[in-house]
């Protein structure tokens, strides 16, 4: 029972954690794309305020849930399948604290032009690029962990 209650804890928060970054960054990437100063000041503050009330919990509770999932059935941390699993998560979450600091730019950028009709600064727009790239990265990374949890080849 114990088993089975972690790993679904394990999947919803897993599903959360994805969910919300899946999400947010389409809405964020979108209202970049159209280029309204008012969505994306709006986008950019409520993917901030997604990052802090599901992303960064399902993070920790993705951590936890791994670490006693190992645990109960036994697993060697050496094991192939698991040190590639837990570099993809450390991977992941370096890149995921960085857009969160560019995330904080860019909201506050957005928040100051919008209040001020004014045209967003090219550091916006350069922050948006590093930002894409990295989503770009995290997203297969994310991808070749779930196939690590599922099949554990």
């Amino acid at each position: 029972m114990e088993y089975l209650f972690l790993k679904w804890i394990h999947i919803i928060s897993s599903t959360i954690l994805f969910g919300t970054g899946v999400g947010s960054a389409f809405y964020m990437f979108v209202a970049n794309r159209n280029k309204k100063i008012d969505g994306i000041y709006f986008a950019t503050k409520h993917v901030v305020v997604a990052d802090w009330l599901f992303t960064t919990p399902a993070i920790i509770v993705q951590l936890l849930t791994g670490v006693l999932l190992v645990n109960v059935q036994g697993h060697n941390y050496r094991d192939e399948w698991l040190l590639y699993a837990i570099s993809l998560f450390v991977f992941s979450g370096i890149c995921w604290i960085i857009v969160v600091f560019l995330q904080l730019k860019m909201r506050d950028m957005a928040k100051y032009s919008y209040e001020n009709n004014t045209e967003l600064p090219k550091k916006y727009w350069q922050y948006e690029k590093w930002w894409v790239m990295l989503g770009a990265v995290t997203f297969p990374a994310v991808m070749v962990i779930f196939y690590l949890m599922v099949f554990r080849p």
